[in-house]
């Protein structure tokens, strides 16, 4: 191996195209309608299990899924008034990659801490 090869740079363009800061309202939607799709599917595993009412966990599973579906229904209803992606503590976009992971998140990460 010669040490005279000529130095190549190194490539320091992006990979990916930027991404913007809130998601469109169509992207929204759809991540909110899968969001809620796999909900439903889970109350619908939970009822076939023939478990009792009277679990506890399964009550309280039942619980936390009903909780999420609600709150996807309000965030759909904040893409129809213009406020989804604001956090509700704050008033600042919440970042596009929260929103990807917790589309029907209302606050931002430091506001969610914040009321943890």
């Amino acid at each position: 191996m010669s040490l005279d090869t000529p130095r190549v740079p190194l490539d320091t363009s992006p990979r990916t195209a930027p991404r913007s800061a809130r998601l469109s309202p169509d992207e929204a939607r759809r991540r909110l309608e899968h969001a809620r799709a796999t909900r439903l599917t889970q109350l619908e595993a939970l009822d076939e299990t023939g478990q009792t009412a009277d679990d506890h966990l399964m009550s309280a599973q039942r619980t936390a899924i009903q909780g999420v579906l609600a709150e996807i229904e309000a965030a759909f209803a904040r893409i129809e008034d213009g406020s989804y992606g604001i956090c509700l503590g704050c008033a600042q976009p919440v970042p596009p990659e929260r929103l990807e992971i917790l589309p029907y998140t209302r606050h931002c990460v430091a506001c969610r801490r914040a009321t943890a």
